[in-house]
């Protein structure tokens, strides 16, 4: 049972290595925005109402987004753990969750946080924006998020220190080297990675 979070600026790569660290550690992946984006593609009533708050720049509401993780999270490939991506992404999410994996006698392992450079972070998504024709990844839109993770995102990492299970990653570097980084922490916590990675 690996329990994880990867919390990290938009355009710290948090997507990239969270995938690599899931596999890695024989767990999935569960990124809100990636949640987001399949109901917004299946056209849901849910999908719809994300579409409208994400293309308006802001942020699905809490209660919205703990609606969906939870649901997520009580999946099956889920129940041997989970690398959670993009939530909690404040405070009160924080709280949710707590009590979502309290429920279920469990608790998290560990927080890789991936540290980069605002201006590293803004290069990174307006090259993202350049290849994959991301609307919400506009130069207003990309300094908002930022804002918005500095204000709401970053304290949660604080909680999380004062329970001794933060991981501080330098996420400038090759993905290989980034992945040694965060996988070296973790088994240095004593977990240990899938007999199939």
């Amino acid at each position: 049972m690996t329990r994880l979070l990867i919390v990290g600026p938009q355009g710290s790569g948090k997507g990239t290595q969270g995938v690599r660290i899931a596999e890695a550690f024989g767990i999935p992946a569960v990124s809100t925005g990636d949640v987001f984006r399949a109901a917004v593609a299946a056209g849901s009533p849910l999908g719809q109402q994300v579409k409208a708050i994400i293309d308006s720049g802001d942020l699905v509401p809490d209660e919205l987004t703990s609606a969906v993780v939870r649901d997520r999270l009580a999946q099956a490939d889920a129940a041997g753990g989970f690398l959670l991506d993009g939530y909690p992404r404040n405070v009160a999410q924080v709280a949710s969750l707590d009590d979502f994996l309290e429920g279920r006698d469990e608790a998290l392992d560990a927080v890789i946080e991936l540290q980069v450079p605002r201006e590293e972070s803004i290069a990174r998504l307006s090259q993202r924006a350049a290849e994959q024709g991301r609307s919400d990844d506009t130069e207003e839109g990309i300094a908002n998020r930022l804002s918005i993770y500095e204000r709401e995102t970053a304290p949660i990492l604080e909680v999380y220190r004062t329970r001794g299970i933060v991981d501080r990653i330098d996420g400038v570097g090759s993905l290989d080297e980034i992945t040694g980084r965060i996988i070296a922490a973790l088994e240095a916590r004593g977990l240990a990675r899938s007999a199939a990675a």
